[in-house]
């Protein structure tokens, strides 16, 4: 299967804005690209690229005052399968988890596992451990978080996720990955590209998507509470421990985001 996907991005800065970018897709996913994947700018602006501490694949670049344009778009293949379910995967003790895995154990910006820890306990700790825990916090999540674009709020942590009980995919991201946390199941936030593939079309205008990853079984597996749902289609651009680490841009003064234009489609031949 090929997907074409890509993005047009306008900031309005008042001055010379420094900032980062986690625009690009992820390294894994290069081998699988059928046309460049490049970022353009639709004014000279030089751009350094290099890998942040998680592994993705980011870029610096002062913007100059105005409106400044960053676009990109790009063929890929994917084996148009659906999110592998690991219903096997065993959960690991904390002893036995790789280092680089730890810091997806603990407390982050988002994912306030301080405020969930004891709840987690009374709703989860007598399910079975491994996948069987974990899909009960998917269902629990997907079941007490209603989706509404209209409540989006860029401060909103999983405990108030939680509270609220609404908001959009990074919401319910990052009260699952909590959970699993508090279960001492190493969980990361994901943000990417997920089409309306195999799927009946949203009318809501296309957007990057938010999902996660647990560590079960010695590897990463994709979940995602929003849908609950094996998906098809995904193009993972970056993770981390929660939505700070992977935001689209982080921008060192003013800048206002006044153009977002996103496509994800399958290509019919």
């Amino acid at each position: 299967m090929k997907i074409r996907a890509g993005f047009n991005l306008g900031y309005e800065c008042t001055q010379p804005t420094p900032m980062l970018l986690a625009l690009n897709i992820h390294p894994s996913r290069r081998p699988d690209l059928l046309s460049d994947q490049v970022l353009t700018f639709d004014r000279p602006i030089e751009a350094w690229s290099y890998l942040d501490g998680f592994g993705n694949a980011c870029s610096r670049i002062l913007a100059p005052p105005g409106l400044t344009t960053i676009s990109t778009q790009f063929e890929i293949y994917d084996d148009g399968q659906p999110d592998v379910i690991p219903e096997h995967a065993v959960q690991h003790a904390i002893k036995d988890l790789p280092d680089d895995v730890l810091v997806y154990l603990l407390g982050s910006r988002y994912c306030d596992t301080d405020r969930l820890a004891d709840l987690a306990w009374k709703m989860f700790g007598t399910t079975p451990m491994g996948w069987p825990r974990v899909k009960a916090i998917l269902d629990f999540t997907h079941e007490h978080i209603t989706f509404d674009y209209s409540r989006a709020d860029s401060t909103r942590s999983a405990y108030g996720g939680y509270v609220d009980r609404i908001g959009v995919c990074r919401d319910f991201a990052h009260l699952a990955i909590t959970l699993c946390r508090c279960m001492n199941i190493p969980a990361r936030y994901c943000t990417g590209y997920l089409g309306d593939i195999g799927v009946p079309k949203d009318p809501n205008p296309m957007d990057f998507s938010a999902w996660s990853q647990v560590y079960l079984g010695g590897c990463w597996h994709t979940i995602d509470a929003r849908h609950n749902t094996p998906r098809i289609g995904r193009i993972l651009m970056a993770t981390g421990r929660d939505a700070i680490d992977v935001a689209l841009t982080t921008n060192f003064g003013p800048a206002e985001l006044v153009r977002f234009e996103v496509i994800t489609d399958e290509i019919i031949d």
